[in-house]
């Protein structure tokens, strides 16, 4: 390794610290800038959330004041109620109430002095409604003020008859202090164009003079003579209470109750995956409020900048670092492609020689085998000549294709091909598609060759018989036929020649597989298997 590597690496490592601190300063201001954001999100959800309760007090804080108004005076009526109200102007200064109501008590079956009062307040005959209630006392609506034809609707209706609402005010009846209701449909949504749904927050007035009026008792409790009440519609009370700032809000839920099967009462936009959650307290009732600003790129605007920036810095010091690492890079390469041009020829040579090594082999061992068989030496040319040509045309047939693999149809067609066999005769030998690598091919044109050889000279090749080959797949195993009928005489297999234990022994090492001869009545059998590899080589 040259000196100035040292330098190189060290100065690699340099750049790489420096990136880092970048990143993690990038990655710490980042961090610091969303929690800063989310901080002051939740801050704007805390002031929500406090507006809302603030508002919910002061619609208390009115029903309290004619709550005082109908305690303080024997002749407090619809009159001074309306008055009181019209002086306050309730939906001007806190709107988001669907106006006041009385609610006042009666005894079952008899509602002549409620509707009397309903009389006298509106000057016309209204019933109370329902008739006939499964509750031994009522509270029939008897003022509801501003007075619009839509709240008319819901006068004489006897609120202690609906379950929801008389939970409520047995509630307040108790303690007395506010209570809500839960969700309901509100009486005078029976007049409405587009229904909401709404709830009611009531107060109890308890009875000063038991001898004044009609009141009602229950074990434990003080007599109450009537419960001053208003009812909300939610979605007209949320636009109340938030007004322009719903414009600012992406998702706004609001459940009433807590956890996440409370039911949804009021939804607004699509709420985000960053929603916060506050408190709202409805009387002495709790519900949930979760708001999503959608604010995603400006709560990542300022880390992204500073993201960017950073990251900007650490490339620009990776890039000038990397002029100088090319020069090594470069330098490395060239000595890198070098020295593996180096071991792929020493690879090559080895497989070459390796190769030239096995095919002297099998040469001296061809030319052994025939040298003994012969009778001569024109014989011996003969003979050597077309095992050679056999060997060199297995090779060959690798070579042209440029291929890897020879299929065994072409191994057979190419030997009897030779032997003079026309191109029809040579279409009825057929079989499957079997791919024999350089070792497979080389055995079995060998083995071909010798059948060949042997039939012309003795066999069904002659003149004098039938030859049939075929060959098929078994499970995994290949197997090629050769069969020789209708011949002079029975071939005497008894004894092996040289050649016939040389192409055996090929078949065995190189194949891996077996070979079988049987000769019976004038014909000769033979059948050769090894195991279906794809092609071995």
């Amino acid at each position: 390794m040259r000196p100035s590597t040292w330098a190189d690496r060290l100065l690699a490592l340099l750049v790489r610290f420096v990136g880092l601190v970048i990143l993690l300063a990038t990655l710490v201001a980042a961090a610091a800038s969303f929690l800063y954001n989310q901080a002051e999100e939740s801050d704007q959800a805390a002031r929500v959330a406090a507006q809302f309760n603030m508002r919910l007090r002061d619609h208390v804080a009115i029903l309290e004041g004619v709550r005082a108004l109908y305690q303080s005076s024997d002749a407090a009526d619809g009159t001074g109620i309306r008055a009181y109200l019209a002086a306050l102007r309730p939906q001007v200064h806190s709107p988001g109430m669907e106006g006041i109501g009385i609610a006042a008590a009666m005894r079952a079956a008899t509602p002549a002095a409620v509707e009397a009062r309903l009389r006298e307040n509106y000057g016309e005959d209204i019933r109370v409604w329902p008739a006939v209630t499964d509750q031994p006392v009522g509270f029939p609506v008897v003022l509801v003020e501003p007075y619009t034809p839509r709240r008319h609707v819901a006068l004489g209706f006897d609120m202690y008859s609906e379950p929801v609402r008389r939970a409520a005010m047995r509630r307040a009846w108790q303690t007395g202090r506010p209570a809500a209701s839960g969700i309901v449909e509100l009486a005078q949504e029976r007049a409405a164009t587009v229904r909401q749904q709404g709830f009611l927050i009531y107060l109890p007035i308890y009875t000063r003079d038991p001898a004044r009026g009609t009141s009602a008792t229950a074990p434990g409790t003080r007599p109450v003579e009537a419960f001053v009440y208003a009812p909300f519609r939610i979605n007209d009370m949320m636009k109340a209470v938030l007004g322009p700032q719903l414009e600012h809000i992406d998702g706004l839920e609001i459940r009433a109750g807590a956890g996440p099967s409370a039911p949804v009462v009021f939804r607004h936009g699509t709420m985000g995956w960053d929603a916060h959650e506050q408190v709202l307290r409805i009387a002495d009732r709790q519900w949930t409020m979760r708001i999503s600003y959608g604010r995603f790129l400006e709560r990542l605007g300022r880390p992204l900048g500073i993201f960017l920036f950073g990251l900007a810095l650490a490339v620009l010091a990776t890039q000038l670092h990397r002029v100088q690492q090319r020069r090594v890079g470069a330098a490395q390469a060239l000595a890198d492609e070098q020295a593996l041009r180096a071991a792929d020829r020493e690879l090559m040579i080895g497989e070459m020689a390796h190769r030239m090594k096995n095919a002297f082999a099998r040469i001296g061992a061809l030319a052994r085998i025939t040298l003994r068989e012969s009778q001569s030496l024109d014989d011996f040319e003969s003979r050597f000549d077309g095992r050679m040509r056999a060997l060199s045309d297995a090779k060959q047939m690798l070579v042209t294709g440029a291929v890897d693999s020879v299929e065994l149809g072409r191994i057979v067609h190419r030997e009897l091909q030779l032997a003079g066999l026309p191109d029809d005769r040579l279409a009825t030998f057929t079989g499957p598609e079997v791919r024999l690598g350089d070792e497979g091919a080389q055995a079995l044109s060998l083995a071909i060759h010798e059948f060949v050889t042997n039939s012309i000279k003795y066999g069904a090749l002659s003149g004098a018989g039938d030859l049939a080959i075929a060959w098929h797949r078994i499970d995994d195993v290949i197997e090629l036929n050769w069969i020789e009928s209708g011949l002079a005489r029975t071939p005497q297999i008894d004894t092996e020649s040289f050649g016939t234990r040389f192409i055996r022994s090929l078949i065995e090492r190189q194949l891996k597989g077996s070979w079988n001869r049987t000769a019976v009545d004038n014909s000769l059998t033979i059948v050769i298997r090894w195991p279906d590899d794809d092609f071995r080589t």
